[in-house]
């Protein structure tokens, strides 16, 4: 699933804390580092490749997520539950692996999924190998919200990248950014055992 959540700071200050990690014209073990002023150094410049993609995450998710909460109403992690269980075999994901992959705690993530069965957008079942764990799993209802959603979700992203980015470009990015994001996120796709989800 190549979902890619950024709950964080506003994007701009989560570039002048990673330039506050190192002292000014050092790091931490003694190398060079680039001037708080910014500038490439041999056409190398991570912090603006950190900082392009903190501001691009947090541009994409004020133009897109309004048109979200219209369809399925619910928003933010809600919704990434959502999406998650409906991109899963049966429409179902092990509570760990849906905490793993979110990167909730395991009772951010119990709350979120108990607003979301309040509405009947879920339901929970027991794991059938292991009385102890548990999937959610959308509803017939979830699965309809999601299904929406989703389709004005392409229509309004195809509009946006329309004329910024061709498809060759779009496989390209999606590529890079995949890698970037299992570095970061290594869980993000995590399904512990597989065939239960399709028991």
């Amino acid at each position: 699933m190549d979902l890619h959540p950024v709950d964080a700071m506003d994007a701009m200050d989560a570039v002048h804390a990673v330039r506050r990690m190192a002292p000014v014209g050092g790091t931490a073990d003694g190398g060079a580092c680039a001037p708080l002023g910014g500038g490439a150094r041999d056409g190398h410049d991570p912090i603006t490749l950190v900082g392009l993609v903190l501001e691009t995450a947090s541009g994409l998710r004020k133009v897109l997520t309004p048109g979200l909460e219209c369809e399925v109403g619910v928003g933010g992690q809600s919704f990434e539950i959502l999406v998650r269980l409906g991109r899963s075999p049966l429409g179902r994901l092990r509570m760990s692996d849906l905490a793993a992959q979110t990167t909730l705690t395991p009772s951010g993530l119990t709350r979120a999924v108990d607003r979301l069965v309040e509405v009947g957008l879920v339901e929970r079942e027991v794991c059938p190998s292991d009385r102890r764990g548990a999937f959610a799993r959308l509803t017939d209802l979830g699965l309809r919200r999601v299904r929406e959603a989703l389709c004005r979700h392409e229509r309004d992203v195809a509009h946006l990248l329309e004329g910024v980015l061709d498809d060759a470009e779009q496989a390209e990015l999606v590529s890079l950014l995949r890698r970037l994001r299992d570095q970061v996120h290594p869980h993000a796709s995590l399904v512990s055992d597989p065939e239960a989800a399709t028991r």
